[in-house]
């Protein structure tokens, strides 16, 4: 128990908000429109929604048309003279995606950190990375996974971890949390909504707080998949400070 708690401390959890690159198709600089058009005409319209529309929906799923409106972190620290973990938290949402970008490398330069996310492997660590390369940011040592061995990329995925090698099985996050009877994340908002609320309701805090729900929900998890009993005392603190050095 002591060595896992150990190195629990040095995974990162997060959870990324993204939304269109803009808040219109028009807006759109015209090469990117003609890109979207071609994109679009592939892509599942049942409800036959204007080009406008479909681009507002679907866009921010994609790094190329979308960015990063919210980065998610969170760390556990235990006590044992309380014998309790803290579960620190906090979130990187600058007004310039550019900005919110550079505040989350310089964070994953301060210690050698694991990452952890629910679909991270498929969504959350290849959008980071684009939209660092499209700002012009270089990867952090922990996003660079060219030529690098399996074993040597330190990433942990929820998703992946449950899917015990069954390649076409996926489960959402809030099915999850429902198994192991985790409080859920999606009693303001979900994540068909992040565009409306950042752009229509102008209201980035409630994105935030999603954001870190989702953080919240993805650490817990990762500690049911290691057998820690359910009612393990955890006290989550929200921080604006920065994340500890190793």
């Amino acid at each position: 128990m002591a060595d896992f708690l150990r190195d629990l401390r040095d995974i990162l959890f997060l959870d990324i908000e993204t939304i269109s690159f803009t808040e219109s198709f028009e807006q759109l600089p015209s090469r990117l429109q003609d890109e979207w058009l071609k994109k679009s005409a592939h892509l599942p319209n049942e409800g036959q929604l204007p080009i406008e529309d479909l681009y507002f929906e679907k866009a921010g799923i994609y790094a190329e048309f979308g960015r990063v409106a919210c980065i998610g972190l969170g760390y556990f620290l235990y006590d044992p003279e309380l014998e309790q973990l803290q579960f620190r938290t906090k979130t990187i949402a600058e007004p310039e995606e550019h900005d919110t970008l550079l505040g989350f490398r310089e964070i994953l330069e301060k210690k050698p950190w694991t990452l952890c996310a629910h679909n991270g492997k498929e969504f959350d660590f290849p959008y980071l990375c684009r939209r660092m390369l499209i700002n012009r940011i270089p990867l952090p040592e922990v996003l660079q996974m060219a030529g690098k061995k399996p074993w040597d990329i330190r990433h942990l995925d929820t998703l992946e971890l449950w899917k015990f090698g069954d390649y076409k099985h996926y489960t959402r996050l809030e099915l999850l949390a429902s198994i192991f009877d985790i409080p859920s994340s999606k009693d303001d908002i979900n994540g068909s909504e992040v565009n409306k609320v950042f752009y229509k309701d102008q209201d980035l805090s409630s994105i935030r707080k999603y954001c870190l729900k989702d953080v919240e929900v993805t650490a817990k998890i990762y500690l049911a998949f290691q057998g820690l009993p359910g009612d393990i005392q955890i006290k989550v603190i929200c921080l604006d400070e920065d994340l500890p050095e190793e």
